[in-house]
């Protein structure tokens, strides 16, 4: 039977150029699985706990401690835990930090050598990540749904420095036959967008935010910015609402102080900002909203869900935890989930919370983070589960890029046999 023989984890630097983990499992038979952890800037209050030092090195960010709790605690816990059973793995880890949050050993600690010893099994039985998640993890029948990019083309909020409240505008190529063509079209208007606002706002326009979409220096409003992203979907050739439609992470909790979301020169109370997306389905093809209101304000989310059509996305308000999700479908509070594996720590109550989510008929967006790596985990993560839409940044950064081009790998090893959503966006994954 194959065993863990060696688990090493070093600090690297991510996207940001802050620290973080890359830990490596290796397996008896000389597998080997590696693991690169991403960080978010826009964090959930509830997410599990990010173990950082403190002090002035890499003024506080350093991740030397929880590197040391993989090389030292975690690593001879494992030894003895079977690598091929993800559920054995992450029940070992969850069982060496009874802490809140996994605060104690540091939930980028537990995170890292959770995927890298699912990586290792892959490789351990020959088999593509995706594969090996898709088969032996979540135990599904070989079929899969490549999923429709959420590219974020224009970064607003915590992501950027200028006046937009919005923290992403998204494009989502709906109108597509596969995936190679979703990825040409958001590659194609991306580009024009970025033309069009040098002409019309100068070259400040065109620098990038933390996801590689366009900082948008010169962009007003909400509307400027939409009007902006119609006029390059329109230029490159493609329909706006039957091509390509519109999203947007709003992260609310970024503009919100003392009761009032402040945006667009307004100070709107929760019905007026409920109002004003309402406004924005009716006079653009906006399809998505993430995070409409503050992290904790469930009654908000209900409603809009109730009085709206398009898809309502969970982000800060469940931070992938399953027991906080069943909240939110208990409540209706939304109609879709973000997946982050990091905000809740360990692969295995990722894939509860997706499950939690689809019995209940919500989609599910599998997601990166403001702070990312070259690591393609969530890539593969989403075709295992077939959920239908990742969100993965602009088509700019290599750390976004990586993620793209794995999908595109993907669509080759599966030699094309694999199916894209179109315009159909709520598809449970226990269809395929």
């Amino acid at each position: 039977m194959v065993e863990i023989t060696r688990i090493h984890a070093i600090e690297i630097l991510d996207s940001r150029g802050n620290p973080t983990l890359l830990t490596k499992v290796v397996l008896s038979d000389e597998s080997v699985g590696e693991a690169k952890v991403p960080s978010g800037a826009s964090t959930g209050i509830h997410e599990a706990v990010e173990l950082r030092d403190g002090g002035k090195r890499f003024g506080g960010k350093g991740v030397t401690r929880a590197v040391k709790n993989v090389n030292t605690t975690i690593a001879e816990a494992m030894i003895s835990v079977n690598p091929l059973s993800q559920k054995a793995v992450d029940e070992a880890l969850l069982g060496l930090d009874s802490s809140k949050g996994k605060g104690e050993l540091g939930a980028n600690a537990i995170l890292s050598v959770s995927m890298a010893t699912a990586a290792a099994a892959a490789k351990h039985l020959q088999m593509e990540l995706f594969e090996y998640l898709r088969t032996k993890v979540l135990d599904r029948p070989v079929r899969y749904l490549q999923p429709v990019p959420m590219s974020n083309v224009i970064n607003g909020g915590a992501h950027a420095g200028n006046e937009l409240a919005i923290q992403e505008f998204m494009i989502l190529p709906i109108g597509m036959k596969s995936f190679p063509e979703a990825l040409r079209c958001v590659s194609e208007v991306y580009q024009t967008l970025g033309k069009g606002m040098i002409k019309k706002y100068g070259r400040m326009a065109k620098h990038v935010g933390d996801e590689g979409g366009y900082c948008g220096f010169g962009l007003k409003s909400t509307t400027d910015a939409f009007d902006a992203i119609i006029r390059a979907i329109e230029e490159v050739g493609y329909r706006p609402k039957k091509d390509v439609v519109l999203g947007i992470d709003a992260a609310a909790s970024g503009f919100f102080e003392n009761g009032k979301y402040h945006i667009d020169g307004e100070q709107l109370d929760p019905p007026e900002l409920r109002d004003f997306y309402i406004n924005l389905e009716r006079s653009y093809p906006l399809s998505i909203v993430e995070d409409p209101f503050e992290e904790e304000s469930f009654a908000d989310f209900t409603d809009y869900t109730r009085r709206t059509k398009i898809q309502v996305i969970t982000d800060d308000l469940t931070v992938s935890n399953p027991q906080i999700v069943k909240r939110a479908i208990d409540e209706k509070a939304g109609n879709a989930l973000l997946l982050k594996v990091n905000q809740i720590g360990t692969v295995s109550e990722a894939i509860e919370s997706a499950k939690l989510a689809n019995s209940a008929g919500w989609s599910v967006v599998v997601s990166h983070r403001s702070g990312e790596t070259s690591d393609t985990f969530i890539s593969d993560l989403s075709v295992a589960l077939s959920n239908g839409q990742i969100k993965t940044g602009a088509p700019a950064r290599s750390d976004r890029v990586e993620k793209y081009n794995r999908l595109l790998e993907i669509y080759d090893l599966l030699g094309g046999e694999c199916g894209y959503p179109s315009s159909e966006f709520r598809i449970a994954w226990r269809k395929y």
